[in-house]
């Protein structure tokens, strides 16, 4: 029987977490639930559609967007543990107390597409030490491999909303009690099954993949008659929340892999604000996390708001995708 009256603080501390990364994660978590109550009344609060704006990654802003940015910009700054912070919607690095211990990556709302459709959304987040040998507001200082993350986790906003998280330890699931307005521990250890007949991935970018891509994915389709001799099922939530937080729970494999629509940017998602802190989790899950080439966890940074080809899930297969790409 499940456990819900373990609070995250309560399961934070067992894992080891000390009291300044504690008292940063809730600020974050506050934020996070007052964006689920605008998630939740929708067009009732004004927070559907789009603005005029563009963002650094040339993606048309939704009002949602801009709420959520702006609620955990404020709740981070208001943490003296937090030195800096970088977000998806903005451009550099933005500034706190020079003296914090920890920087704070986020994409702020994960899914804008699926807003206006009542579809699934979240918000992602990463914690790393700060650095002291580089300035407060350097992107140097979000220049750390994965493996320095003291904290990753995703709020998936949904039927009900959900925290993911984990701080080195097990990836732990909370769901948010309204009543209490705390989230409380309901899975407290996510297991992601080694094998899989499920992937996700954006088939209407098929024509655009490498030829050795596109084989795998004929081979997953072919089902009985194939090559793996088994069938597969798709799915698809054009949210990579929602398309992890399935993996996580029942297994699979979500895939975006690099492209040839622009051969300056040839990948997708952030290393930074979506790879890192999914890549984490999935890890601590028993899953594996790849680009099309090496573990993500491993990639050594470049760049604030750098893209890379992810692979990830059901570890099984992952190898057996990365298999055909090898």
């Amino acid at each position: 029987m499940q456990n819900t009256e373990q609070t995250l603080a309560s399961v934070l501390d067992e894992d080891g977490a000390n009291a300044e990364l504690l008292s940063l994660i809730h600020n974050l978590v506050d934020a996070t639930e007052e964006i689920a109550v605008c998630v939740n009344k929708g067009a009732l609060a004004g927070v559907l559609g789009s603005t005029q704006n563009e963002n650094v990654q040339g993606e048309t802003q939704k009002k949602l967007d801009i709420i959520a940015n702006q609620l955990i910009k404020d709740a981070l700054l208001s943490n003296e543990q937090v030195r800096a912070l970088a977000s998806e919607e903005e451009d550099d690095v933005v500034a706190g107390n020079k003296n914090g211990k920890y920087v704070v990556a986020f994409d702020p709302l994960d899914g804008s597409s699926n807003i206006d459709v009542n579809g699934q959304i979240g918000t992602i987040f990463t914690i790393y030490p700060a650095r002291n040998d580089v300035a407060t507001n350097s992107a140097l200082q979000f220049q750390q491999r994965g493996t320095q993350q003291v904290c990753a986790g995703y709020v998936l906003y949904g039927a009900s909303t959900l925290l993911v998280i984990s701080t080195g330890g097990p990836t732990h699931c909370f769901t948010l009690d309204t009543a209490s307005q705390q989230f409380l521990l309901t899975n407290p250890t996510l297991s992601i099954p080694q094998d899989t007949q499920e992937f996700s991935v954006n088939m209407a970018n098929q024509r655009f993949w490498a030829s050795s891509f596109q084989s795998y994915i004929a081979d997953l389709i072919a089902g009985e008659t194939g090559k793996r001799n088994k069938r597969f099922n798709m799915r698809w939530n054009a949210s990579m929340v929602g398309d992890m937080h399935r993996v996580l729970i029942r297994g699979g494999i979500f895939i975006y892999p690099s492209d040839s629509r622009d051969a300056k940017q040839p990948a997708k998602l952030r290393l930074l604000y979506e790879a890192n802190p999914i890549a984490m989790l999935v890890e601590n899950a028993g899953g594996k996390a790849f680009n099309e080439s090496q573990r993500i966890l491993d990639i050594e940074p470049s760049a604030l708001h750098q893209r890379v080809a992810v692979i990830m899930g059901s570890a099984n297969e992952v190898e057996a995708c990365l298999g055909y790409l090898q």
